[in-house]
């Protein structure tokens, strides 16, 4: 015989954080739905429970979907926007003011049987008990799982929400939803936090942005990004998962790891949520026109009409809009590229620029102003780039700088070359540019001010004849003088990477603003002192081919910023100047070195009786600008042995907020890889700060000053 199902039965839950409180969800709606279907609502307690009575016997599902209707403008603002409005629910904003047990974000294992002996125990997300979780994180590893019987049971009535036992009381611990984000300072002045952060995200602009499927129209529900080291991987899964992680180069070996900040999920760096059913830019009618993350937030122009091999990508958070430029990768047709030194107009400003970068940054243009007109809502602009990358970055700064939203522009570059004529860099004067050169990177000295480039039309004519060189490649030469534009210059404040070496194994690194462009282009100081027939020429092949690991960002820029981050901090720390006696006087002698070398060089050109009076001119006239900068620069050196470092030269707007600055270097010390020693200018132990100074010559310091990084 059938039987009429039981009602009459009551059963009680309750929603805890992982320290076991409930204060945070006290006061939320929920709604539960019976085995028969039907539907109970409430709102939970002062402690979080919530209780369910004259139910149907059987299994119960509860959701929590009420959407948020506080007075809170951030979430406001998500939920209201224009592009992907985000369905955030009051339990996500609870569940965002929570905190995890485990400093790492793993799940805790306690089951909490002290407190619970006669309950059921599930651990839960907050996209278990919504019905919109494309925006939220991916789930993550959990040891007490709801029930799968419970589920089963329930039959069609349990398809969302999570599924508990009737006449029961079940506690659900919900899992915070915090994410890691990459900590920048958003001060215009120069700190080594960017430093190093910027040259990890210029680093991982070589990655793919690793969404699968990425081929459009994509026909599957959800996207993922299961790639590493990818951009989307980083920004879409680990992080928001509030996993750590510190690749940003497939070969990479050694782990660099950003500082990240422990923040609220809403206020990481998004990735934009993929539902075909719920946005419609993301339905696959749309053929090819169809929106997914890859094409909102990575730029990549190969097979395009017109196809410049350049690659990028964003993202933003509510304080900051980052773009990223890749640089030279396909070494053949980025070559070309970066060889296509032709100067042409600056359309959006004044000027002429190199004809190859421009013709890059105008497809970057696009794809920054598409992701600003979806998602700036005044944050600042940080913008980054090594090499072609750099140099596209400046040129795209620009172009916004110039545009009537009046963007605010934060640019570092990392070995860039020249990118326009110095017409362009005077009225670019503005834009905030902090650029990076490293030792001997032969890039940042093309190309060369004198270079023009414009390899299809050759002056026969100008060619200078020298001794046994084909007549072709005369002709290539010659084509290459700027005899009819501005000369290229730089722009931005250069920070150098100089390698101060003691001679034996003893090296170190001082990271400076020189005053002459010989410190921070030895390169172009080489060219200019290697005058033959009056025409300026590069140092030999050989040497820069020796000098190209200078350029890397995986060998030779990230180490060094990590290994200055790491001096700075030392410095601040001990209230120390950042460099040694011993480094300012070895500097100090090589700049008198220098000073006569040039001094020599100009007496003879001068005196010589020379063919070619217009290229010697010039050649004077910049050795005579060095001449004059070199005094500068030893004052500025001199400087930097009574200047102690502060904590805003370290950190940045982040040394304003001490509590949230030490748990994230906490957690970044926490790793073996960031307190290394690696090959240091170091004081010896034990001895006294006078006896260290007298018999060393080094700043006074009794810790380690974090130097050279030749080996990793």
């Amino acid at each position: 015989m059938f039987s009429c199902p039981v009602q009459n039965e009551q059963s009680t839950f309750q929603l805890l954080d992982e320290f076991g409180a409930g204060d945070s969800y006290a006061g939320l709606s929920f709604e539960v739905t019976d085995c028969e279907g039907f539907k109970y609502t409430g709102f939970l307690s002062d402690t979080a429970t919530g209780t369910v009575t004259n139910h149907f016997a059987g299994p119960l599902a509860l959701t929590m979907g009420s959407l948020y209707q506080g007075v809170d403008d951030f979430y406001d603002t998500l939920i209201k926007r224009d592009h992907y409005p985000l369905k955030i629910t009051a339990l996500q904003v609870r569940a965002e003011q929570t905190r995890y047990a485990n400093e790492d974000g793993s799940r805790p294992r306690e089951l909490p049987t002290s407190r619970f002996s006669d309950a059921d125990f599930c651990q839960v997300e907050v996209r278990d008990l919504v019905e919109h979780v494309s925006h939220l994180p991916p789930e993550v590893e959990r040891h007490y799982p709801p029930s799968t019987g419970a589920r089963r049971l329930m039959g069609e009535h349990g398809l969302r929400g999570v599924c508990i036992a009737g006449n029961r009381h079940t506690v659900l611990q919900v899992r915070p939803l915090r994410a890691l984000r990459p900590m920048l300072s958003t001060e215009p002045q120069f700190c080594a936090l960017n430093l190093y952060q910027l040259a990890l995200m210029s680093t991982l602009s070589y990655c793919p942005f690793g969404q699968a499927p990425d081929k459009h129209p994509i026909r599957a529900p959800v996207v993922t990004f299961a790639e590493e080291p990818s951009s989307g991987n980083w920004f879409a899964d680990s992080l928001a998962k509030f996993k750590e992680i510190w690749k940003v180069d497939a070969g990479q070996t050694q782990a660099y790891y950003p500082l990240f900040e422990d923040v609220a999920y809403s206020r990481r760096f998004e990735v934009v949520p993929f539902d075909p059913a719920l946005y419609p830019k993301n339905n696959p009618q749309l053929g090819p026109d169809q929106d997914s993350p890859i094409k909102i937030h990575f730029l990549d122009d190969r097979g395009d009409i017109v196809d410049t091999d350049t690659q990028a990508f964003a993202t933003h958070s509510d304080e900051i809009i980052l773009i990223v430029i890749r640089g030279t990768s396909e070494m053949w047709r980025d070559g070309l590229r970066d060889l296509d030194a032709f100067q042409v107009p600056f359309e959006e400003g004044v000027g002429t620029v190199h004809r190859g970068f421009y013709e890059a940054a105008q497809v970057a243009k696009k794809f920054a102003v598409k992701y600003l007109e979806k998602f700036y809502k005044g944050q600042k602009l940080m913008i980054c780039g090594h090499s072609l990358g750099g140099a596209i970055a400046l040129i795209l700064s620009e172009m916004l700088r110039r545009k009537p939203e009046r963007y605010d522009i934060l640019l570092y570059t990392y070995g860039a070359p020249r990118a326009g004529d110095s017409t362009f860099v005077e009225a670019a004067k503005p834009l905030v540019h902090h650029r990076m050169v490293n030792h001997n990177d032969p890039v940042p000295s093309v190309p060369a001010p004198w270079m023009k480039f414009k390899p299809s039309e050759f002056d026969y004519g100008a060619a200078i004849r020298f001794k046994n060189v084909p007549a072709e490649f005369i002709a290539y030469v010659a084509g290459m003088i700027n005899m009819d534009a501005d000369p290229y210059a730089h722009h931005g404040q250069v920070q150098h990477f100089m390698r101060v070496n003691f001679g034996g194994n003893e090296v170190s690194h001082i990271l400076w603003v020189p005053g002459c462009d010989t410190l921070a282009e030895h390169a172009a100081c080489s060219m200019a002192l290697d005058q033959y027939e009056g025409l300026p020429v590069r140092d030999g092949l050989g040497r820069q081919l020796l000098d190209a690991g200078d350029h890397s960002m995986v060998s030779s820029y990230v180490p060094n910023c990590w290994a200055t981050l790491r001096r700075w901090q030392e410095a601040q720390e001990g209230a120390r100047p950042r460099v040694t006696n011993r480094e300012v006087e070895w500097v100090r002698l090589m700049l008198s070195r220098v000073e006569e070398q040039l001094k020599q060089r100009v007496g003879h050109l001068k005196e010589a009786n020379d063919p070619f009076p217009r290229i010697t001119r010039a050649t004077v006239q910049a050795m005579t600008r060095e001449l004059s900068k070199i005094q500068m620069t030893a004052k500025r050196l001199s400087s930097l042995t009574y200047s102690v470092v502060s904590a805003q030269d370290v950190y940045g707007t982040h040394a304003a907020h001490p509590e949230r600055l030490a748990q994230a270097l906490k957690r970044w010390l926490s790793h073996a890889d960031n307190t290394r020693t690696v090959q240091l200018a170091m004081a010896p132990l034990g001895m006294s700060m006078a006896e260290f100074d007298m018999s060393m010559g080094f700043a006074r310091n009794t810790g380690p000053y974090y130097g050279d990084i030749l080996d990793l």
